[in-house]
C-alpha cells in the first residue's frame, strides 16, 4: 500500500437534504475528503460523482458552483460584502440586485453591509459573508470544514446556530467536518 495514502477505501452515499457529519481524529483526512469532493485537490484513484456524473469531467468552476464550500477560516476576497456574495453567481451572467443582496444579508443578521469592505469586519462576520458566498449560487450540496471552530465561544455559537438554521430552511444537502460531538449529534448521518 501506498504510504502516502491519506484517504484508502472511502465509499459512501448522500441524499438530497441530508446533513452528514464527518468525524475523525486530526489529521484522518477529513478536511481532505472535502477538498476532493470539490476538486481543490485530485484524487489519484477512484470516482466522485455528482448526481451519477463524475466529477472529474465537469469544469471546475460549474462543479464550485454546485458544491459550495465554507472553510475553517473565513476567505473573502478583497472589497466589499456585497462584491464577494455577488462574484458566484455573476460568473454565471447573473447579476444579483442590491435588494438581493440586502436581503441575504438580513438573512444572516448582518443587514447594511453590502458596501463595508471585508478587511474591516470583526468577530464572526466574515464567517457570516463567506457563508452566504456559495449560498448565493444556490449549491446542490454545501460543504463545511469546521466553520465555526476558529471563533470565540459567543460567535462560534451564533454562528453554527445560523448555520444551521440555514441549512434546514432551504432542505440543503450538506458534509459538515467538525470535532464538536454535539454538531455530529445534529446530522442525520455521521461518517467517522
Amino acid at each position: 500500500p501506498d504510504s502516502h495514502a491519506i484517504l484508502r477505501d472511502i465509499s459512501f452515499r448522500i441524499s438530497i437534504g441530508e446533513i452528514l457529519a464527518v468525524t475523525g481524529p486530526s489529521g484522518a483526512g477529513k478536511s481532505t475528503l472535502l477538498r476532493l469532493l470539490n476538486r481543490l485537490e485530485e484524487p489519484t484513484s477512484g470516482t466522485i460523482r455528482l448526481d451519477g456524473e463524475d466529477t472529474c469531467t465537469l469544469a471546475p468552476a460549474e462543479l464550485r458552483r454546485r458544491i459550495g464550500f465554507v472553510m475553517q477560516r473565513p476567505f473573502l476576497f478583497p472589497g466589499s460584502v456585497g462584491d464577494n456574495i455577488a462574484f458566484g453567481p455573476a460568473q454565471q451572467e447573473i447579476h444579483l440586485t442590491p435588494d438581493a443582496i440586502e436581503s441575504m444579508l438580513e438573512e444572516v443578521g448582518l443587514p447594511g453591509y453590502a458596501s463595508r469592505a471585508t478587511d474591516t469586519l470583526p468577530g464572526g462576520e466574515p464567517q457570516r459573508v463567506s457563508l452566504l458566498r456559495p449560498l448565493a449560487n444556490h449549491p446542490e450540496l454545501l460543504l463545511l470544514d469546521e466553520p465555526p471552530s476558529a471563533l470565540d465561544a459567543a460567535n462560534r455559537q451564533s454562528v453554527e446556530d445560523l448555520i444551521l438554521r440555514l441549512i434546514r430552511e432551504r432542505n440543503l444537502t450538506c458534509i459538515w467536518v467538525t470535532h464538536n460531538p454535539e454538531q455530529a449529534r445534529l446530522a442525520d448521518r455521521v461518517l467517522h
